[in-house]
């Protein structure tokens, strides 16, 4: 390094020679050294083919010394003056370098001739060979020896101090010594054996390579730069281990990177580069000034224009992987950076190779680590950065791994891309799993590259994804500064909108893919959890890595501290949590994102997954399969969807659809920073709102579906009830499995009035809320849709799921369902009678009907409120007709009226006990004990209780042909036949009933004929039962009959008794129907005769001529008394006659 150190000093001594006066007579002496023999042979080459310095200098000596007095120039000699004369403009003849560097920058396709050529040589040989001119540098550059400590310490005599002002050439100020330094410059890099050393450290390499004969021969010995270049390509082989590298010599490899570091600030020093890329200058940086490697730059940026020439450009690639090799081969980053990589060290690592320090990519990584860290580095250096970061992202084969470890991929799939980063992105799709398989090491070689670049910092550095989605860009992210991080969270938040473009949502997710991976390549989420992430999950610098921990690790640390309570132990900070919602948010648009899931579920995720058809779907596949999944792959899936039901915001897809529901009704909640399932509540009980799309509708039910597959994925339910389930419900995990444990256990509870509950208030707050959204779809009753799957397919089909529409549907069509859909079906509406709360449809329909008249009745009497209200004016026709349609339901089984069912247990077994001893378990009874309780109701022999029910049950029914099921079962043909207006009528006020009774002689099915017999039965005990006689002698009981309690055929003796009594005048039509009615009785009297004594004593005490029969009666038996005791007396006589005797 030494010898190579004099270079720059023998570039300087002719500098010295043609620009500065002698030097105390000096300067005749040193003009004839320089002079070069011109009349006479060209030395004879010695055997290696260079001319022999000394034989050349004894030529020089013997010469003439001519014009002594004044100095000697190129274009006096006649071997140069015809090219010069053609080729150099005649104000710069006077100048000998400026001849010099017109002559040799000639264009290619100039000759020059031989003699000229070797008379150049012959004159750069002599300047770079005398050992006299560092006292010349000294006095050239004086002030700038002084300034510069460094230069200032070389020892003398040996070339450094010529060396170490090249080196610091950047910082020189003095004009003169600056100029002779970039001039002396360009004459040694014309060729490669006028570099001190270089010949004799590269002969063996360069002899290997076929790089050209160290001999000129013919060949125009000024393009000898295309020798460095080849011996530069075979350092790149090598660096990127391509098969049959030549392995170049240590002492070469630091020659060749020292000859790429000096001609880095001067595009002309290299000169093949300068001889590929001349016409390509003039084109695309006709305006760039030479020098500080500016020229370099500009064509970097234009390496991948269509004009650029492809020999420039393979050059330009050759050179930029020198830049990687050693970031020094960068004149304007090596200086831009000189200052902050000193201030953090980034060459103080003692233990690295320097080969690994001079890198640009560890450059790149430890003043990306003093960024990311809040540190300041210079604007100017971070600009330099920005470019070169661009640099390795537009052009994959700077990075030698990439070359190395991924040519199978490139060759396979990526071939022809190499342009604008399209390879690179070509290989992060392969590396997503999206275009075949990609080995493990190129995995690694491109999640490395992506930190070098850091492409998360400035979205500008990835050329291909700029150029993709510049116009998303401008119309969805406007509003961001450009070039600000937050770029790429603003694409992400608009991925599969209508504002995003194909290819733009392709290399967004190829980039975040890898960004993924390692939380350090989001720079605001790094700024933001830098500190968390060392107190809670032990990492290390931004470039540092740990086994224990590695990259992909640390974000699933800290999203599982992001959402522990105060009690769980320690949190991580609030901007902390907010950015780690963020990223979260991001995953949840692509499972590939989600690096632990997408490495524990790729199996599942092609067996189970494959046909999905929307992106952005998998996760939700995954959950509809998780009893399917293995089990890690379970796991990973489960831990996801517990984390969405404390926080469903970060499911965006989901976000977005339901944005309008959520800003009309759930926008309180959904401001909170804080979630803990409140926002899904609200979207659950705002799921049919106008507002409420498809998307959002479906994407809350796969919610919903999702939850009952473990109470952990509903988190309130979770939090309110995980003690009690623990106690309670111990090894039970599907949510509909625990809410029917802890219910029945609630209910079990009530029903044995103990004084504590077992389940805890806070989980039979949040059990309710649970039972009531697990009632709005009958998906969400799991037994219940497997029983009933096959008849949901043939009877309801054409129903939509939600709303309890299918539950409906199946209430609706109950006689035709299978066996043991059926028993579901009834076990279901047992539970809601008894609590009408969970009956989602009649709490839906008549919501605003219960706020009017049953805003303070208690929950579980809600539907007999509601029936109690039925008639009022203001009662809504379909809150009215559901209110019916229950009704009916409960009249066709005791068990499914609770009020009947206490009120009557008494009753029931003591009048009705064959009737259940038919019966089976899982059968309905379709009304029959009710009709044995009415029977007994028309005997009087009911308790008070049950006969207040029964009653009611009377007074509906009369009204409505359709609460009494027997009527229903008995009599459907008949009503068809004989009385359709009325049963078509929309408002049903008693007119069936009346036809069937006046059409009885008609009827011809002797089920319902004996049916309407025991209404004609019933209808004795109590007015009320009959609606058109009650209607029609409204007025006459309130005159003739007000004192007179209802109930017991009371009334209607009375009206009875005043029909016979000529001095009370009834109403026309109540006259006419009291004797409609004797006519019914007295047919019913015949037809069908009294059973037994207690029916025939019924018949008495309820017959409207009970007072005249019971007159008869006793009249009969005082006859029969008083016949009695005569033949009882004749009798005697008779005795005591035969005795006498």
């Amino acid at each position: 390094m030494a010898a190579c150190r004099r270079v720059p000093l023998l570039l300087l001594l002719m500098s010295f020679f043609l620009y500065v006066h002698p030097i105390r007579g000096q300067k005749s002496a040193i003009n004839g050294l320089a002079k070069p023999a011109v009349s006479v042979d060209i030395p004879a080459q010695n055997q290696g083919g260079a001319p022999a310095a000394v034989n050349g200098a004894q030529v020089l000596a013997a010469l003439p010394l001519r014009r002594r007095t004044s100095g000697w120039k190129l274009a006096e000699e006649g071997a140069c003056r015809e090219d010069l004369t053609r080729l150099c403009p005649k104000h710069s003849w006077n100048n000998n370098l400026a001849v010099l560097e017109c002559l040799q920058d000639r264009k290619e396709e100039t000759e020059i001739a031989a003699d000229c050529n070797h008379l150049l040589w012959n004159y750069k040989l002599n300047l770079t060979t005398d050992p006299k001119f560092e006292s010349v540098a000294v006095e050239v550059c004086k002030s700038t020896i002084t300034d510069i400590k460094e230069c200032a310490a070389e020892e003398r005599g040996k070339g450094y101090l010529v060396s170490c002002l090249v080196d610091h050439r950047g910082n020189i100020t003095e004009y003169q010594c600056n100029q002779y330094i970039i001039k002396m410059t360009s004459i040694v890099f014309s060729d490669y054996r006028l570099i001190c050393g270089f010949m004799d450290k590269c002969r063996e390499d360069i002899n290997t390579l076929h790089c050209g004969s160290i001999s000129t021969g013919e060949k125009d010995v000024h393009s000898q730069g295309e020798v460095i270049a080849c011996l530069e390509k075979g350092l790149v082989r090598e660096a990127e281990e391509q098969p049959a590298a030549h392995a170049i010599g240590a002492n070469c490899k630091k020659a060749i990177m020292r000859v790429a570091e000096l001609s880095s600030d001067d595009f002309h020093l290299d000169r093949y580069l300068y001889f590929s890329c001349r016409e390509d200058r003039e084109r695309f940086c006709e305006n760039t000034p030479a020098g500080e490697g500016r020229v370099y730059k500009c064509l970097f940026n234009h390496k991948f224009e269509e004009a650029m020439s492809e020999r420039c450009r393979d050059a330009l690639t050759t050179r930029q992987k020198l830049i990687a090799q050693d970031y020094k081969v960068s004149y304007s980053l090596a200086k831009a950076c000189k200052t902050d990589l000193r201030k953090y060290r980034c060459s103080a690592d003692t233990n690295m190779p320097r080969a690994r320090e001079a890198r640009l990519s560890y450059l790149l990584l430890c003043l990306e680590s003093a960024v990311h860290r809040g540190r300041t580095v210079s604007g100017e250096c971070q600009g330099e950065m920005l470019d070169y970061r661009r640099m390795l992202m537009e052009d994959f084969s700077l990075s030698p791994e990439i070359v190395l470890h991924c040519r199978g991929e490139i060759e396979a799939h990526c071939s022809g891309l190499h342009r604008k980063g399209r390879t690179l992105h070509c290989l992060m799709r392969v590396g997503r799993g999206d275009q075949g398989a990609i080995d493990n090491l190129c995995q690694k070689a491109l999640q490395t590259l992506i930190q070098e670049a850091d492409p998360g910092a400035d979205y500008r550095i990835d050329r291909a994804l700029n150029e993709a989605c510049e116009s998303v860009i401008q119309t969805a992210c406007k509003h961001i500064r450009n070039g600000d991080p937050m770029i790429l969270s603003c694409l992400m938040e608009h991925l599969y909108t209508e504002k995003m473009v194909e290819d733009c949502e392709h290399r967004l997710l190829e980039l975040q893919y890898f960004i993924a991976r390692d939380w350090k390549l989001d720079p605001i989420l790094y700024k933001k959890c830098q500190g968390d992430a060392s107190r809670l999950c032990h990492t290390h610098g931004w470039n540092e890595t740990s086994e224990m921990m590695p990259p992909g690790a640390i974000f699933s640390c800290l999203y599982r501290h992001a959402y522990r309570t105060e009690e769980q132990g320690r949190r991580l900070s609030r901007d902390c949590k907010v950015e780690v919602q963020r990223i979260l948010h991001q995953r949840a648009l692509d499972v590939k994102l989600d690096p632990e899931l997408q490495r524990r579920c790729m199996t599942d995720l092609g067996k189970w997954c494959s046909e999905k058809a929307e992106s952005g779907q998998e996760l939700e596949c995954l959950q509809d399969h998780l009893e399917d999944l293995v089990s890690e792959c379970r796991d990973v899936v489960g831990n996801l969807t517990e984390l969405e039901s404390e926080d469903i915001q970060i499911e965006t897809l989901l976000m977005r659809a339901c944005e309008p529901v959520i800003q009309s009704h759930c926008h309180e909640v959904a401001d909170n920073q804080i979630d803990t399932g409140d926002l899904m509540e609200c979207l659950v009980q705002n799921k049919h709102q106008k507002e409420m799309n498809d998307k959002c509708a479906v994407g809350v039910t796969h919610f919903q579906l999702v939850q009952i597959k473990d109470f952990r994925f509903s988190y309130k339910f979770k939090m309110a009830c995980k003690d009690d389930v623990l106690k309670l419900c111990p090894n039970i995990k599907k949510k509909v499995d625990v809410v029917l444990c802890l219910s029945t256990t609630v209910r079990n509870d009530t029903l044995q009035d103990m004084k504590e509950q077992r389940v805890s208030v806070k989980c039979r707050k949040q059990l309710r809320v649970e039972e009531l959204e697990m009632s709005e779809d009958v998906r969400l009753e799991p037994e219940l849709y497997d029983s009933c799957k096959q008849d949901i397919g043939r009877l309801c089909q054409n129903v939509a799921f939600g709303n309890a529409q299918v539950i409906e549907c199946l209430k609706e069509n109950k006689r035709q369902l299978t066996q043991r859909c059926h028993h579901r079906v009834f076990k279901l509406q047992e539970v809601e009678m008894m609590d009408p709360e969970l009956d989602y449809q009649l709490m839906r329909v008549c919501k605003q009907m219960i706020r009017r008249f049953c805003a303070e009745a208690d929950a579980k009497n809600m539907l007999q409120c509601l029936k109690q209200n039925k008639n009022s004016e203001l009662m809504d026709p379909k809150c009215k007709q559901m209110i019916t349609k229950r009704q009916i339901t409960q009249n066709t089984d005791y068990r499914l009226n609770p009020v009947l069912r206490k009120s009557c247990k008494a009753d029931i077994p003591k009048f009705c006990q064959s009737i259940l001893n038919k019966a089976t378990g899982d059968s309905e009874l379709e009304g029959q004990v009710v009709s044995c309780l009415k029977l007994k109701y028309a005997d009087q022999r009911l308790s008070p209780d049950c006969e207040d029910q029964i009653r009611v049950i009377l007074q509906e029914s009369a009204l409505d042909y359709r609460l009494d099921p027997q009527l229903q079962v008995h009599c459907t043909d008949e009503i068809s036949r004989l009385c359709p207006e009325e049963a078509a009528a929309q408002e049903q006020t008693g007119q069936v009933e009346e036809c069937l009774k006046v059409n009885l002689l008609k009827i011809k099915v002797e089920g319902c004929k004996k049916e309407v017999l025991n209404i004609l039965k019933e209808s004795k005990a109590d007015i009320f039962v009959d609606p058109v006689l009650h209607t029609a002698c409204a007025l006459d009981i309130k005159h003739h009959c007000a004192a007179i309690p209802p109930g017991r055929g009371r009334q209607m003796s009375c009206l009875m008794e005043a029909l016979q009594d000529k001095r009370v005048r009834l109403q026309p039509e109540c006259k006419k129907r009291l004797q409609d009615r004797i006519d019914m009785w007295s047919y019913a009297a015949k037809v069908a005769p009294a059973e037994g004594f207690s029916d025939l004593a019924m018949q008495v005490m309820t017959s409207p001529s009970k007072n005249y029969i019971l007159a008869m009666f006793g009249l009969g038996v005082c006859v029969l008394f008083l016949f009695g005791l005569l033949c009882g007396r004749i009798t005697k006589r008779v005795m005591q006659e035969q005795k006498d005797r």
